[in-house]
């Protein structure tokens, strides 16, 4: 399949309003950042709590974050960028994460995130158009990308399903999601044919996990009441006698045999375990804080984040504003979507991800009291749909003002739903498989058309280097890195008559 023109090949040139825009949300991604209140890392998220209570230093903090998200900026974002002409999460906010942690004063956080900004704006034109320029056109080879990443995306519900639930379920969605992008080609060729498949199969995996869960609530219900039953009706029980021991250590761990949940709140992070030590659990030598840390820890970062909620709803207008403006994409597939004018597959690409990053962004925001720079990443869907600006506006302050407020709720809820919470650790890894493959077979295609076997011998080469030498960039960031390395490489062989560019 031809790749389709993108806005790269009309460069990347930014009227004003965005180029403010994007200036001033990442003035405000560095602000936040440097007070640890939010970092889009999810990596560097769980580090944020030592730095908050002192425990670390920002020399140290910024070193981890500089180190978790260097092959991201570099390897990934610039790439997506240029060869999709659409500014992407990894481009504007890692690189804000680690100025704003570097900056010692508070003044200085924003300074350095605009100016990051104000780079991005109006360097990436410039970068542009002299990458067109060359010989080796490397970044219009690059757009060979879109294919593979938009339809190999579409089987990361199927791989989910097959990882948590078997190879039968999987191997149902994966026929039904098939037969689902055949019809849509055939019957709706104006729309992306993996949309509706990755509806249904997600649809599939939402289903499977709360039936599994319903399932096994059910089945604890009758046990429970089976145990009841049996208890009363049975003098010899040993738990008989040992619940009319005055002060006994069994009568602390729950007065009500018939509770499944007796004895256990204090250690499940329920609201009574804030109030006292439960007789014969953890706290019951008599240090109250010591029944179960994580629920005061989760109720200090949740109220930690409340108390910022004015700059949260800001940066939610903001992000919102950037997404409806359509110079961005939240994410690999959905950068080609936003380049290629399909706003509604991107919305559904954006939110189906949003699934698999909801529990880990909840949960790392109150174990660590810092929460996601684009939240749930909800806004990103709703901004792309919005005819307004100053409407996306509104939405991204009132998207991030739920969030925030229902992270303990969120929290609890995920605690009941342990099938539905492994379905997004599954999600999210299948989303990082498809994807891992997709943009390795991308950047293959993308060296071949630029370079032919040569191409592919640099570009693979450069790859499985990197993969020998232990990763120096991140796997997901590597193939990309390798084609821009390779175009870079080709240009210099034409220059010293040893290479003629391949014809398009």
């Amino acid at each position: 399949m031809s790749s389709t023109v993108f806005a790269a090949s009309t460069g990347l040139d930014f009227p004003l309003a965005q180029q403010l825009t994007v200036v001033a949300l990442c003035a405000l991604t560095a602000f936040l950042s440097h007070l640890a209140l939010a970092v889009f890392n999810d990596g560097v998220r769980p580090f944020m709590l030592d730095f908050v209570q002192g425990r670390t230093t920002r020399s140290a903090t910024t070193a981890v974050s500089f180190g978790l998200s260097a092959g991201f900026i570099f390897g990934l974002g610039a790439p997506m960028a240029l060869s999709s002409g659409v500014l992407n999460p990894w481009l504007l906010f890692l690189p804000t994460d680690v100025l704003g942690i570097l900056a010692p004063k508070k003044w200085l956080a924003p300074l350095l995130g605009g100016a990051w900004g104000a780079v991005v704006v109006f360097g990436l034109g410039g970068a542009n158009d002299l990458a067109h320029d060359l010989p080796v056109d490397f970044l219009t080879a690059m757009q060979q990308m879109a294919t593979p990443i938009l339809f190999l995306f579409t089987l990361f519900p199927v791989l989910a399903i097959t990882r948590q639930f078997g190879r039968l379920r999987g191997a149902l969605t994966g026929g039904v999601e098939l037969a689902l992008v055949v019809l849509t080609m055939k019957v709706w060729p104006e729309v992306f044919a993996g949309a509706p498949a990755m509806a249904v199969g997600v649809l599939l995996l939402i289903g499977f996990a709360v039936a599994k869960d319903v399932r096994q609530r059910r089945a604890e219900r009758d046990t429970a009441a089976v145990a009841t039953s049996t208890r009363g009706q049975a003098p010899g029980d040993p738990g008989a006698g040992k619940e009319q021991t005055p002060g006994g250590s069994v009568a602390g761990k729950g007065q009500a045999p018939a509770d499944p949940g007796a004895g256990k709140g204090a250690a499940s992070g329920g609201l009574g375990a804030e109030k006292g030590p439960v007789s014969g659990g953890p706290g019951a030598g008599g240090t109250p804080g010591e029944v179960d840390p994580m629920v005061s820890l989760f109720g200090s970062s949740a109220a930690r984040l409340r108390r910022h909620l004015p700059l949260f709803m800001v940066l939610g207008a903001g992000v919102c504003l950037l997404a409806q403006l359509h110079v961005f994409g939240g994410g690999e597939a959905t950068s080609f979507l936003i380049a290629k004018g399909q706003y509604a597959e991107a919305a559904q690409v954006d939110f189906y991800r949003a699934l698999g990053f909801i529990p880990l962004i909840a949960t790392t925001a109150l174990a660590s009291g810092a929460y996601g720079i684009v939240g749930f990443t909800l806004a990103y869907p709703v901004g792309y749909l919005l005819p307004s600006p100053w409407l996306a506006m509104v939405c991204g302050a009132l998207i991030f003002a739920g969030e925030v407020l229902a992270l303990s709720w969120i929290g609890k809820v995920l605690g009941g739903l342990p099938s539905v919470r492994d379905s997004s650790e599954h999600l999210r890894a299948a989303i990082g498989d498809t994807l891992q493959l997709a943009i390795l077979f991308g950047s293959l295609l993308a060296a071949e058309a630029m370079g032919g076997g040569l191409g592919i011998l640099i570009a693979g080469g450069l790859y499985l280097l990197n993969e020998a030498v232990g990763r120096v960039v991140v796997r997901m960031a590597a193939a990309p890195a390798a084609v821009v390395v390779t175009g870079i490489i080709l240009n210099l062989l034409h220059w010293l008559h040893l290479f003629t560019p391949v014809k398009s």
